[in-house]
């Protein structure tokens, strides 16, 4: 049994540690923020311009004037501040964001991301991730093992065009967590619940590292 998206936010929920400032990509990212440990305190940031964001909106609570970057209805948290854009790149240029948390197309076992462009559709441009992978030193990618045709999203080498090299240090999966190895390879962590080493071995076309017995994922 695969996770769903919102069992990979859930997931990917564990690797918040209290104090961090975090940016959350387009996608399966902006649901970690609906699963922020109880009593953590961290503090989320999107690029157009809010830091401090809380979980989606009830019905009741939906204001369309206050949105993250990916154009989706938002709560803020007390003690939350609005500001421009040159603001908040100033925040991530500069190194202040924890940790960034990104959907992506592609990943390769070096690290590298592809996550905004398909050749020949079109696209209003690539947002904030190019500032995003270039000046994170944390950078965990949320996304699925394969495509919809059953092509493998983790890759010897990218296929797509690339938005950061070499930056990518954590994958979780619909079917595992994976580290991402400096000398290049994906190092097998986790497995989904109900999922076999056999299963992401052949949803795995980039190098994977085995090492022992691999412990199912806690959801």
């Amino acid at each position: 049994m695969s996770l769903d998206k919102q069992g990979i936010a859930k997931r990917i929920a564990q690797e918040i540690e209290n104090n961090m400032y975090i940016n959350l990509g387009i996608g399966i990212p902006t649901l970690v923020a609906n699963y922020i440990p109880e009593g953590m305190d961290v503090v989320l940031q999107s690029e157009n311009g809010l830091l401090g964001i809380g979980p989606f909106p009830t019905e009741a609570e939906v204001d369309a004037d206050l949105i993250n970057a990916g154009k989706q209805t938002v709560t803020m948290l007390p003690g939350s501040v609005l500001f421009d854009s040159a603001e908040s790149f100033a925040m991530i240029r500069g190194g202040h964001v924890h940790l960034t948390i990104l959907g992506a197309m592609e990943v390769s076992e070096n690290g590298d991301i592809a996550n905004w462009k398909i050749p020949g559709k079109m696209v209003k441009g690539m947002g904030g991730a190019m500032d995003l992978v270039a000046s994170a030193d944390n950078i965990i990618v949320a996304m699925q093992h394969t495509s919809r045709k059953g092509d493998s999203k983790l890759l010897p080498e990218c296929t797509l065009p690339i938005t950061g090299l070499k930056c990518v240090k954590k994958i979780v999966t619909n079917l595992a967590v994976l580290d991402v190895l400096g000398e290049g390879g994906f190092k097998l962590l986790e497995r989904a619940p109900g999922v076999s080493v056999e299963e992401i071995e052949k949803a795995t076309a980039g190098k994977l590292i085995i090492e022992g017995e691999i412990p199912e994922m806690q959801i």
